[in-house]
């Protein structure tokens, strides 16, 4: 992902994202819920916008080289209050902590969900990079990406972001490039040894974690297998 753009996306979900502090318990809950209805309402909107609008989609113009997860952001103002009657409480938009993106905008677009409380979570990190002006590499846990040196960063200790798909807290890791992203590895091993999938090496096999999740896995590298069919960041 542009380095930059990414800076700047990330500056814009905090400012949002800090909007839902001034939420009642039940707002914020309701914020940040991937409510399955909504998703569905979201969908038809889009669906019925494509048909009339001649194959068009109701979608943002992003760089080509936009983290293809959040690369077609849905604009609302396209479909509300024309297509559907108004935006999602757990938008973006309207608050929420979700982006609402398009995938597989060839073959079969498909609403799905970006959780922004991990933009916010990278957010802090490229900052006190810039800060810092050094980039914080430890050891290397692929090719070319590495664990992230917080100690050098000025943090006390290891920041981590709640995973969408598990209880689990995700690590983040560095590229060569200087970007830093999720590491979904502890989700994508599970998957694997939960449902036995077997996958062609040199596959990107990220997919396997939204097949049963409207949230995408954002801000992440692809992942292959290796050998013994465990997850391993994939070789560019």
């Amino acid at each position: 992902m542009n380095k930059r753009l990414l800076i700047l996306s990330v500056m814009i979900c905090a400012t949002l994202l800090s909007g839902c502090l001034s939420r009642s318990p039940e707002e914020k809950q309701a914020s940040e819920t991937p409510y399955p209805d909504q998703l569905e309402t979201v969908q038809k909107a889009v669906e019925r916008y494509q048909e009339q609008a001649g194959g068009l989609l109701p979608i943002k113009t992003r760089d080509m080289e936009t983290d293809q997860y959040i690369k077609y952001p849905i604009d609302f103002s396209k479909i509300v209050p024309d297509f559907t009657e108004k935006i999602p409480g757990n938008a973006f938009e309207n608050g929420g902590i979700f982006q609402y993106v398009l995938t597989d905008v060839e073959e079969n677009p498909t609403v799905k969900l970006v959780d922004l409380r991990i933009a916010e979570k990278l957010r802090d990190i490229n900052l006190r990079t810039f800060i810092n002006g050094n980039l914080p590499f430890l050891d290397s846990v692929g090719e070319n990406v590495y664990e992230v040196d917080y100690k050098k960063m000025g943090f006390k200790e290891p920041l981590t972001v709640a995973s969408p798909y598990s209880d689990t807290h995700l690590p983040i890791v560095v590229a060569g490039d200087g970007n830093f992203y999720v590491d979904y590895s502890i989700d994508l091993n599970k998957i694997l040894m939960e449902k036995k999938t077997e996958v062609e090496p040199g596959t990107d096999i990220r997919y396997l974690l939204f097949e049963d999740s409207a949230v995408l896995p954002a801000y992440s590298l692809p992942y292959t297998v290796n050998e013994d069919n465990e997850p391993v960041f994939m070789k560019k």
